[in-house]
C-alpha cells in the first residue's frame, strides 16, 4: 500500500520533516555518485553492522538512518515520512520530534542487530529510515487513529482508496511481523524486525514523550 496524503491538518510547517527528506535525498545523490568500490566502502563504514554493535562503533547507529539501497527505497520511505511524519512533527513539536525519530530509529537497529547477532550474520549492513520512519507510523495510530488516508494499492494503480489510518497502518504492521517471522534473519533485504522494532519503540515511547494538558481536538478535512 502507498499512502498519498490524508486528511489531518497541521497548523504549522513541518520543518523537519522537510529537512529530513532533503537530507535523505542528499545522502543518497551522494551514494549514486560514488563508484561501485567506493559506494561498498562508503555502505559498509556507515551502514549499520551487527558487529558494530559488538564492538560499539556508534557513528553507523545514527548515520545508517540516512543511508538507502535503490531509489525505490527511498521513495518508499520518504513518502511514508512526508504523509505521517509532518501531522506527528505537529503533535510534539520540533525538538521532541527529532529525539522522538531517533530513539525510534535506534530501537529498530538494535532490534535487528539484536536477531542478526544471534543468527551469526554480523557483517550484514543495515541502511535506511525506515526503522525510524516505523516510529512515526505507531505514534501517528494512537494520535490520528480515525484520520483517513488516500492509498494506492498495487496492482491498482488507477484508483485510490480511502482507509482509515488504524487499519492502514495496523495491517502494514501485521505484515512487517508476518515477514520477520517466516523470513530467515540469515538473508539479506528487508530488514523487517527493524521495522517491528522501531514501531514498538514508538509505541511505547510517545507515552513518555508526549503528555497534552488537555485531551486534543482533531479537526479533520475532507480528501479529494
Amino acid at each position: 500500500m502507498i499512502p498519498i496524503k490524508d486528511n489531518v491538518p497541521t497548523r504549522r510547517k513541518p520543518i523537519l520533516t522537510i529537512t529530513l527528506i532533503i537530507i535523505n535525498v542528499l545522502v543518497f545523490l551522494y551514494e549514486v555518485s560514488l563508484p561501485p568500490e567506493e559506494l561498498d566502502l562508503f555502505i559498509h563504514r556507515y551502514g549499520l553492522l551487527p558487529a558494530d554493535i559488538l564492538h560499539l562503533n556508534l557513528l553507523p547507529l545514527i548515520t545508517h538512518m540516512f543511508l538507502h539501497g535503490s531509489w525505490a527505497h527511498l521513495f518508499g520511505n520518504m513518502i511514508f515520512l512526508w504523509v505521517f511524519g509532518n501531522n506527528v512533527e505537529d503533535a510534539l513539536g520540533r525538538i521532541k520530534f527529532i529525539i522522538f525519530y531517533i530513539v525510534s530509529g535506534l530501537g529498530a537497529a538494535f532490534l535487528q542487530s539484536f536477531v542478526s547477532i544471534l543468527a551469526g550474520n554480523l557483517f550484514i549492513p543495515m541502511v535506511g529510515a525506515s526503522g525510524a520512519i516505523s516510529g512515526i507510523l505507531a505514534a501517528y495510530m494512537k494520535l490520528y487513529p480515525e484520520a483517513k488516508v488516500l492509498t494506492i494499492i498495487p496492482p491498482f494503480f488507477f484508483t485510490a482508496f480511502v482507509l482509515p489510518a488504524w487499519f492502514f497502518i495496523g495491517y502494514w504492521f501485521f505484515i512487517q511481523v508476518l515477514f520477520a517471522l517466516i523470513t530467515p534473519p540469515t538473508m539479506g533485504g528487508v530488514a523487517w524486525y527493524a521495522h517491528v522494532g522501531g514501531f514498538i519503540t514508538g509505541w511505547y515511547f510517545l507515552d513518555l514523550i508526549y503528555k497534552p494538558k488537555q485531551m486534543k481536538v482533531v479537526h479533520y478535512s475532507t480528501l479529494r
